[in-house]
């Protein structure tokens, strides 16, 4: 998904913006003329940045929630989820459910998210996107409170979590209309990683809010539906900031229109299909991992229950989430300096490693090389997001370079169209890269009823990342290929 900004009347050096704190639709819009840029153009486009990223933060904070609630809810005395902390293969089951249903609805709202931008505008949409979120976390905690109420009802509230995951694309699309070509990468960088923090937090907010709650209550089944309601309410100040913020100091640019015809032609392309099944490898298992890793700690390690501290900090959950979020920015800058493709493949090479050695630490029974051995598929998680993402733009552009040679086309025209068209792929990309989350925890579930382990699913994930390897090399690696020397020149004049 794309969109172009079309600047009323004619561009010049004398165009200049006047910022303004309060939020306003924007008729003239010129990021890449330096006069109107620095005139007050990037004080506004910062101050859209910060909202953006704040309400995409609570975006992914909501989206994630119920990885961390599965993990009490049996203790709060809902039967379908008891014997969790013993590993009882129902319960698992249950809890990997409840998680997978809100990266399933978040990976199929990003596309129609992304539409939004150009539709109702960016300040509006971020209102409502953030308002949103008050329904999922309103609803579990009334329901949370009545210990009958069936699995599907939470079922339901999981899904509605996913408008959570939606957030994600209408905000990349947004910022991407505010900032020139030359800083676009630095602020969709921060946006992106703003947004990742927010599972992290969430997996160290919640577990110490429960804690407090039942320390107040007490430490039966009403202490830690006291603990649990505690924990989801505390969001609701944030939302509330979140959309009121949005409203009140956020902008619109009425010239962004959508571009359908690069939509079509990213579709039609080959590889914004090989590019999602790659970002399926890396951000799929950044979120489904995220969402997992606490119930996986839980249902492996019930002995981590007697310590204290460390049920208090979530088992360390989320330091995995932490992590990741923090070697995605690097895995673009180590991308521009020796090719997003290169990074890539070894990439999911470490990443069939240390699934490796996640089955020896549970042979071993060992909880630290459990714990080091995820950290180290979070922080390839991370890198591999960023230097996927690095690759998109360069694949497109090396393929529209060599077009535009064999047939005598303008380059510039077809580098412009290459924009448009890897614009419209990461939208696409990003929605079946979220949707690789579901899959993967799905394929925990299944292997969890069916073998009683998680060892087939764990080996089937290192034979995929090998695929992806393998895939990487073939597509845009091999020295034989037109689009790989091209891209070796496209990364060496970055």
């Amino acid at each position: 998904m794309t969109a172009t900004v079309a600047a009323t009347g004619q561009q010049s050096d004398t165009t200049t913006f006047e910022h303004r704190k309060r939020g306003r639709w924007l008729d003239t819009w010129e990021p890449d003329n330096p006069k109107f840029w620095e005139s007050g153009g990037n004080h506004t486009a910062r101050k859209n940045l910060t909202f953006s990223v704040f309400a995409e933060n609570l975006g992914f904070s909501v989206w994630v929630i119920w990885g961390t609630v599965v993990t009490s809810m049996g203790l709060a005395g809902f039967d379908f989820l008891a014997g969790l902390g013993k590993g009882n293969p129902i319960a698992v089951s249950n809890a990997l459910l409840l998680t997978s249903t809100p990266t399933l609805v978040g990976a199929a709202l990003r596309i129609p998210y992304t539409f939004a931008i150009p539709k109702f505008g960016g300040r509006a949409f971020t209102a409502f996107s953030a308002a949103m979120l008050l329904i999922p976390t309103v609803g579990l905690a009334y329901f949370i409170n009545h210990p009958g109420t069936p699995m599907w009802v939470f079922m339901i509230l999981a899904a509605l979590a996913g408008f959570g995951g939606g957030n994600f694309s209408s905000s990349m699309a947004n910022i991407n209309f505010f900032f020139p070509e030359g800083k676009k990468g630095s602020a969709l960088g921060i946006n992106a990683a703003g947004g990742n923090l927010g599972v992290a937090q969430t997996q160290l907010v919640l577990p110490l809010v429960i804690t407090l709650g039942t320390h107040i209550m007490a430490k039966d089944a009403a202490g830690y539906r006291f603990g649990i309601t505690l924990s989801v309410l505390v969001w609701i100040p944030f939302i509330l900031i979140a959309a009121f913020g949005a409203l009140r100091y956020m902008d619109s640019i009425s010239t962004a229109k959508s571009d359908g015809r690069s939509y079509k032609l990213a579709l039609t392309n080959r590889h914004t299909w090989v590019m999602s099944f790659l970002y399926v490898g890396t951000f799929g298992s950044f979120i489904g991992f995220s969402f997992a890793f606490p119930t996986l700690i839980k249902a492996n390690f019930p002995d981590l229950a007697k310590i204290g501290w460390i049920t208090t900090l979530g088992n360390l959950a989320f330091l995995g989430a932490l992590v990741g979020s923090f070697s995605r920015p690097f895995g673009g800058w180590v991308s521009d300096k020796v090719g997003g493709a290169k990074i890539t493949m070894f990439v999911f090479g470490g990443m069939a490693v240390t699934c490796a050695l996640i089955m020896a630490a549970l042979e071993l029974k060992s909880f630290p090389l459990y714990l080091i051995s995820f950290l180290l598929l979070f922080v390839l998680t991370g890198i591999g997001n960023g230097s996927t993402y690095r690759m998109i733009p360069s694949i497109f552009s090396a393929e529209a370079k060599k077009y535009a040679s064999e047939h005598g086309l303008d380059a510039g025209d077809a580098v412009a169209s290459a924009r448009r068209q890897a614009g419209a792929a990461i939208g696409v990309i990003g929605a079946v890269g979220a949707a690789g989350g579901y899959l993967l925890q799905q394929a925990l579930r299944l292997s969890n009823i069916n073998f009683h382990s998680m060892a087939p699913a764990f080996w089937s994930y290192a034979a995929a990342f090998l695929v992806m390897s393998s895939v990487t090399w073939f597509f845009y690696l091999r020295s034989s290929f037109g689009i790989a020397r091209i891209s070796s020149l496209a990364y060496a004049n970055v």
